[in-house]
């Protein structure tokens, strides 16, 4: 599913099991050591798909440790991002001369636990959604574009280093299949200009949402 939203410069894989070969190196292992087995099963499960998704690119397999706030450490070169949820675990990876950034996440196409579309929005953004629910009931927009907005932090944090919070990106998401998101943060310069903003594309299918960014180069 994932393939629908990247640009050919990104390899992928995705898978809606956790497979019984999947395996961790000692340095991954020691990190979820006292984890339960759900998170086992996630963090086993991202890593597989990583590096049959670094293989793609010519990337040997690495130890994929999380670094900063949780972010995980790439071989150098490499720029990437993993997600899971409940029946689905995937990764992206891209090789820094061809891919600034990509931030990827998944969520269930389902609405929002009550009360947390008000904790995660703007107030902006709020009527946006009400329309598209109006226009379209049967797509979760709610979720859409919390899930977005985790795409943006995943794509921001490795060029910013810095935290993104919910309040720190105002989203318009479009029926097309796309989205924006303007920065209300000071971002980096990249390329020579501040980060102000990322343009993304989400997917509703088979019980899933997922958002997708890649910036590339100019």
């Amino acid at each position: 599913m994932i393939e629908r939203l990247l640009p050919g410069e990104l390899a992928w894989e995705e898978t809606r099991t956790d497979p019984p070969d999947a395996w961790l190196f000692d340095e991954e292992t020691a990190v979820i050591a006292r984890a339960v087995d759900k998170r086992r099963r996630e963090f086993t499960t991202a890593r597989h798909c990583a590096r049959a998704a670094l293989a793609k690119i010519g990337v040997p397999a690495a130890p994929l440790l999380p670094g900063e706030r949780g972010a995980p450490g790439w071989p150098d070169g490499v720029v990437g991002s993993m997600t899971h949820c409940a029946g689905y675990r995937a990764a992206v990876v891209g090789l820094r001369e061809s891919v600034l950034t990509v931030g990827i996440d998944a969520e269930p196409h389902d609405a929002l636990p009550d009360g947390v579309l008000n904790a995660v929005t703007l107030p902006a953004e709020r009527p946006r959604i009400e329309a598209l629910s109006t226009a379209d009931p049967s797509v979760h927009w709610d979720r859409i574009l919390f899930s977005a907005k985790e795409s943006v932090y995943k794509a921001w944090f490795p060029i910013a280093r810095e935290w993104l919070g919910f309040e720190d990106a105002d989203l318009t998401l479009d029926r097309d299949g796309t989205f924006a998101a303007r920065l209300l943060k000071t971002g980096p310069e990249v390329e020579g200009e501040p980060l102000t903003s990322f343009s993304g594309r989400w997917l509703a299918d088979d019980g899933l949402i997922i958002t997708a960014i890649a910036r590339l180069p100019r």
